[in-house]
């Protein structure tokens, strides 16, 4: 036997006699990848030898039979090995999204962390920056502190007011007499201390030999009528205290009658009642202050208008002893 087809023997690829009718079974798949090319030699090789003759008497053996296996393909050769199958895990259903909420998350660092990114605005160079006005109403004579206080806006009070209160009066006098706000009457005629508390203030200076205009000079701590009479805030009386400074800095008085438990609240930086700050000498910028009832507080209650002419009295004293009338 030639060597060619000893190896062809040896590797199983031999040519085979078979029975004319019998199922020859396929080659295992450990020759599938040269399958296609076997298949093809077999064939040929097959149809080139002639049958084998069998004796008339003879019976043949019993042939068992398999079901041969399906063609091996050349394609499937070089197929990919099937995969594993995977075993499906099993996936947590999902949570919930919580329910929304009117309340914004808690802050942490991050969020702020974009402002310092934030550049400042570059404005136009024909474009000047908007800045405060500057507070000079300490350099200011009557005539220009007069007209700063009739177009003032430094608070809300201007919406609603007729008129500014200024003051009115002698302005190198000795006596400073100060109010607390402008009520409807000095609002609706830009003078403070008019109506019947007006007239009832006249007789007190009258009782001291003084008068309105003569030797007195009368203002107020706030310029403007808040609205309903109330009480001004604390903010409304900050922005308004520099014109009371500087019309105290411009008179020079030797001293000073705070009408009224807000006006002497006011001027003192107190929260004490009248009834513990009455009967003593106070002092503001410089000047002594005497602390007294407000007229219209008088017209409502008699009974305390001797308590206020001990005030002047003790006031008078203090206008004396700091040289005043000389």
């Amino acid at each position: 036997m030639p060597l060619d087809e000893i190896a062809l023997e040896e590797l199983g690829l031999a040519p085979r006699w078979v029975r004319k009718g019998v199922t020859v079974v396929a080659p295992e798949a450990a020759v599938a990848s040269v399958a296609a090319e076997a298949e093809a030699e077999v064939e040929v090789t097959v149809a080139a030898q002639p049958a084998v003759a069998r004796p008339a008497a003879a019976t043949p053996a019993p042939v068992i039979e398999r079901a041969a296996p399906p063609k091996a393909r050349a394609e499937d050769a070089f197929a990919p090995e099937e995969a594993p199958r995977v075993q499906p895990q099993r996936v947590a259903p999902a949570k919930p999204a919580p329910a929304a909420s009117d309340e914004p998350p808690p802050f942490t660092e991050d969020d702020f962390a974009w402002f310092d990114s934030v550049a400042e605005p570059v404005l136009p160079h024909d474009v000047e920056p908007v800045r405060a006005p500057r507070d000079d109403v300490a350099t200011l004579d009557w005539e220009s502190l007069a007209e700063r206080v009739a177009s003032c806006t430094r608070c809300r009070l201007c919406e609603k007011r007729t008129n500014t209160v200024f003051g009115v009066g002698d302005r190198e006098a000795e006596w400073m007499l100060i109010g607390e706000a402008p009520g409807e009457n000095e609002d609706r005629q830009g003078e403070p201390f008019v109506g019947q508390a007006g007239k009832l203030l006249d007789n007190m200076l009258r009782s001291l030999t003084l008068a309105r205009g003569e030797n007195v000079y009368i203002a107020n701590v706030i310029k403007c009528r808040p609205p309903g009479n109330r009480n001004p805030e604390p903010d409304e009386v900050a922005r308004c205290e520099p014109y009371l400074q500087r019309q105290v800095a411009l008179v020079k008085p030797k001293i000073i009658v705070a009408m009224g438990r807000f006006a002497a609240q006011s001027l003192l930086k107190t929260g004490n009642s009248i009834a513990s700050l009455r009967g003593r000498v106070h002092e503001y910028e410089g000047v002594p202050v005497i602390v007294t009832y407000h007229p219209a507080y008088l017209l409502r209650s008699l009974q305390d208008k001797s308590k206020a002419w001990t005030d002047l009295c003790l006031a008078r004293d203090t206008w004396r002893a700091a040289g005043g009338g000389q």
